[in-house]
This record gives structure tokens, sequence and C-alpha cells, in this order.
């Protein structure tokens, strides 16, 4: 079973156990045995592990039906071929709907980039990447990519969500400049200690379509860097 596949079957069971446990206030019992304490883990770790995508609609009477005759160990009342046909049919919409999305993002982050160059004090490099000065420090070093700086950022997309920040967190980030994504990278290199940049970081130069958590894939990613140190 694909990964993203049993990710939506799984979501879609959580969330119809709690709409059921909410509704007939099972949670209101206090728990008290060691099995409760694990059972409670159990579907708790699954809960905030891992989330659908709404693709998929649980069937409580099949689920249930399966799980009794699982348990049970009585053969499977469907075939392995339609089961897995019914798999290969969701998958295949969940990838209809990515590749959608990641075509929208992409259109959008395109048109994006090429009002972002027009902006006053936007630079781009041969790279693609765009960056603008906010502010210049005293210092007159560059890292290298060798080199393991120290810098306050704030990552967002290009509609103003924030996907992370240093700056929220109140605490400055340590990494080698050659460990982070391509944008970065260069655009570290280019700078001195003490400047504050815009970076305006095209896919390819970040995570491309195969991005890690919230990010959409193709987007645009847009941070405000400050390079703080040099280690």
């Amino acid at each position: 079973m694909k990964k993203s596949v049993l990710a939506a079957v799984l979501a879609a069971v959580v969330a119809a156990v709690v709409v059921a446990a909410t509704s007939t206030g099972v949670f209101a019992k206090t728990l008290t045995s060691n099995e409760q304490f694990i059972n409670y883990g159990i579907g708790h770790n699954i809960g905030t592990q891992i989330l659908g995508d709404g693709s998929f609609e649980l069937d409580v009477d099949a689920f249930i039906e399966g799980l009794k005759d699982g348990m049970a160990g009585d053969p499977m009342s469907i075939s392995e071929t339609q089961i897995q046909a019914a798999f290969a049919d969701l998958q295949a919409k969940q990838q209809e709907k990515a590749l959608a999305e990641a075509a929208k993002v992409q259109a959008a982050s395109m048109t994006f980039l090429t009002e972002n160059k027009e902006k006053d004090g936007v630079v781009v490099t041969e790279s693609g990447l765009q960056y603008r000065v906010i502010s210049s420090g005293k210092g007159s070093v560059k890292p290298t990519a060798s080199d393991t700086v120290s810098t306050h950022y704030h990552g967002t997309l290009i509609d103003g969500t924030v996907f992370d920040s240093s700056v929220e967190r109140g605490e400055p980030v340590s990494f080698p400049v050659s460990g982070v994504i391509r944008g970065w990278t260069e655009a570290l290199q280019l700078m001195n200690v003490g400047d504050k940049w815009e970076l305006v970081i095209p896919s390819e130069l970040a995570y491309g379509a195969n991005p890690p958590g919230s990010i959409p894939a193709n987007a645009v990613l847009i941070f405000e860097v400050e390079l703080l140190e040099i280690k």
C-alpha cells in the first residue's frame, strides 16, 4: 500500500473515531488502566502524525466489518484484486489532484517572480535568485561554502503564509553554508556579516516538486535573512 494512500485512510479513520467518540461522550471517561493508557497513546500518536488530504471518505460500516473479520481470523469477503484496484484508483485521483495543485502553484510562482524582479532595488543573479538589500551591516567579510554561519530569518510563501521563522522562535540558527537550499547557499556567500536581505528563491533553487512539510510543490520561497556571524 502506498504511503500517501495509507495516510489518507488512517487519517480518515482517526477523524471518524474522534467524531464518534466526541458525540457519544466517550472522552469524558477517565482513563485508569495501563491498557487504556497504551491504547490512548497509540491513538494520539496516529492523530498527531497523520494528516489527510480530504481525498478519502471513510465508510465506517465497511471498515468495522473488515476489522472484525481480521481480528476473527476470517478470510476477506472481497478479493485482493478488488482491494488493489480500489487503492490504485484512489492513488490515481490523489496524484491527479497533486499535479493540478503543483501546476497552479507554478503558474502563480512564475507571475510573482516576473513582477518582483521589476521592483526597485531587486537584483537577479544568473541562477534566477532574486534579492533586495534591506540594511547593510558594518562587516566586510563574506562566508564561503565551507563556513558555518549564524542567522536570523523569517520565511513565507508568496501569499504571506509563514512556514518557518527563527525570528518568531526568538533564537538564531547556525548551519553550514553548503548544508541548506541552493538559493540560501548562493545568497549567503554574497552577504557581509550584519547584512539583512530579502531573498526571493525560485522553486528550482529551493525544494522543487518534493518539498517538506507545509511547503507546496513548485513554491517560490521568500526569506528575510540577517547574517549575524561566521563561526
